[in-house]
């Protein structure tokens, strides 16, 4: 089946919001993505340890964390939040206010010089 012309609105880029959209976008659906914070990875990533495993979060959270911002369908919009949502036929038309972040994300290589200058 042929999914190119399907697209889906992931709100929250906790480890729900995450998995949802890898697991959409695995089968070639447009993800756009809606995370209010300046990154993803929600509660989990400030935990030390997942119940029942005891895993480490960050161990776990880290490559869906990347596989996110190296997919191609998938389109992270953080600082965001969505402002109004209509019915339009079969799907929805969604608002989204995204904020200014200062850095552009494509060109971001995780150096951390942007968080020393704040």
């Amino acid at each position: 089946m042929d999914n190119s012309d399907k697209n889906v609105l992931v709100v929250g880029g906790g480890i729900g919001g995450i998995t949802a959209a890898l697991e959409l976008a695995s089968c070639g659906i447009k993800v756009a993505m809606v995370e209010s914070g300046p990154s993803i990875g929600g509660r989990m990533i400030q935990l030390d340890k997942t119940f029942p495993t005891l895993d480490c979060s960050t161990c776990t959270l880290s490559p869906k964390m990347v596989e996110v911002s190296l997919n191609h369908n998938i389109d992270l919009m953080s600082v965001s939040r969505i402002t109004h949502m209509t019915r339009k036929g079969p799907g929805f038309l969604v608002g989204i206010k995204k904020n200014p972040r200062y850095v552009d994300a494509k060109k971001c290589t995780a150096c951390g010089m942007c968080s020393e200058a704040c």
